[in-house]
């Protein structure tokens, strides 16, 4: 039923009913993200701990989108369909497949997807995508004395460059001495061509971020090294971050896209994660930190950004997305992948890939599989404290995005009246601060009702007009 008020009574507060605030059951693990889809497999072998799954990893391929997961046994190829679902492209098996396993992460260059696993007697295998979405086909299985065991791969595809880092060679079951990284030419993609091992003075390099041979390593307990691979036979050490604030063990990083952030994890209880601007000449300083439940000492794992949001997989937290254009950055937007209870900090979200054109996001969870998403970047044009109404004025035919300020996680009501007092919509929503509405021509008064932080009731009122 329609209902009708008075417009100077709406601009002045009225007295609105409360009960959709007091009287709803919240859903707590998603806020501002669509959950698409899931697979998992409870047949794959695993311990005690029933973690069966690792890193994750997304490319396009013959006109479609793929999403690629590690599990003990394995690789697993999906195709993102049109109707937003994973289906099976194939599987290949790892060299090493056993219920030991944790560590398989990928990249892809060209047709290819190169895997790495850090159990066993692992190898290098670059896997051929060209005949999908009907097969994958195994076409290289490389170990020692070059490649074996590694915990972590990059590729530069400006440059043709593959980095592996922690390799662990394993020849005639015998364990070599690890290195901290290697880096390999792919001017043939199929037969990697060793150029350069090192650094000779840490122990490990944990994982790396490579971009126009700039190369950016998180080394463990040793924290950041720089590097200008321009010359990769002899690379430029340019700065190294020894020591800085909430510091454990550095783990893994990403620099945005217009190369003005870079952000960084360490895989320790109750880290923060960390924001460091790159300046023109390239030096990495110290801008802020910021996560979510460091305080009950949940962990940051892996992590990616593009020019505004920052992606986290986050141990036992699931995905969590942050506005980096207000400092510290701010979550706008989460989904929980891991619902389970559990005392250990490492359970859950592994790894993200953020980087399809469709804005679609998926997560690797250790427990609980593959999961895909889809976020919206565009419908944040700027962070907010109050609410906003965008495009305004717009034309008809064209949808206005209502939002809430980022903060608000209660439930939200948003209210449309047209000039006579009439009700045209209304609706509530406890899990999104964005509402898109596709309003006719005419002059509008949008009322935003809200719960703050103290548990005050605020009402907002804005005027709209659709030409």
């Amino acid at each position: 039923m329609n209902k009708t008020i008075v417009l100077p009574k709406v601009i002045l507060g009225c007295i609105f009913s409360i009960g959709f605030l007091k009287n709803t059951i919240y859903c707590q693990n998603q806020k501002n993200i669509t959950f698409l889809d899931q697979w998992k497999n409870d047949s794959l072998i695993t311990n005690s701990s029933l973690s069966r799954y690792s890193g994750c990893w997304g490319f396009n391929q013959n006109g479609s989108e793929y999403a690629v997961i590690g599990s003990t046994e394995g690789t697993h190829v999906f195709r993102i369909t049109e109707n937003n679902t994973l289906v099976s492209s194939g599987f290949i098996k790892g060299k090493f497949s056993d219920a030991s396993v944790i560590h398989r992460e990928y990249k892809t260059y060209q047709n290819y997807l190169y895997a790495v696993c850090d159990e066993g007697y692992s190898s290098l295998q670059i896997i051929d995508l060209s005949y999908l979405p009907d097969s994958l086909h195994l076409i290289k299985d490389m170990g020692a004395p070059l490649f074996g065991k590694t915990h972590n791969i990059f590729i530069d595809t400006s440059e043709a460059t593959l980095y592996l880092c922690k390799v662990t060679p394993v020849l005639d079951s015998t364990i070599l001495n690890p290195v901290p990284m290697r880096v390999f030419s792919l001017s043939d993609p199929t037969n990697p061509t060793l150029l350069w091992e090192g650094p000779s003075d840490i122990a490990e390099v944990h994982d790396v971020y490579v971009n126009e041979n700039e190369a950016i390593l998180n080394c463990g307990f040793d924290g950041i090294r720089c590097y200008d691979f321009s010359n990769p036979s002899n690379p430029y050490f340019s700065q190294s971050i020894d020591f800085y604030q909430d510091q454990g063990y550095n783990h893994q990083g990403w620099l945005s896209p217009n190369k003005t952030d870079y952000f960084f994890t360490d895989e320790n209880s109750g880290m923060k994660i960390k924001h460091y601007k790159r300046l023109p000449d390239k030096t990495l300083v110290y801008k802020s930190m910021f996560g979510y439940n460091f305080e009950n000492g949940s962990t940051p794992h892996n992590i990616q950004c593009d020019d505004k949001f920052v992606y986290v997989a986050y141990y036992n937290e699931g995905l969590r997305i942050f506005d980096y254009r207000t400092t510290p950055p701010q979550q706008i937007a989460y989904y929980d992948t891991y619902l389970q209870e559990s005392n250990f900090t490492m359970n859950g979200a592994w790894g993200v890939h953020s980087n399809y054109e469709s804005n679609k996001l998926i997560i690797s969870d250790r427990q609980n599989g593959l999961f895909l998403f889809q976020f919206d970047p565009d419908i944040y044009p700027h962070p907010n404290e109050t609410p906003q109404a965008f495009p305004n004025p717009t034309i008809e035919g064209e949808s206005v995005f209502f939002s809430f300020p980022y903060f608000i996680n209660g439930n939200k009501k948003i209210s449309i009246y047209n000039l006579s007092g009439k009700l045209i919509y209304e609706k509530s929503d406890a899990n999104n601060t964005i509402f898109k509405v596709l309003i006719k021509k005419g002059y509008y008064l949008s009322v935003f009702e809200y719960e703050d932080y103290l548990g005050e009731i605020k009402r907002h009122t804005l005027s709209i007009a659709v030409l």
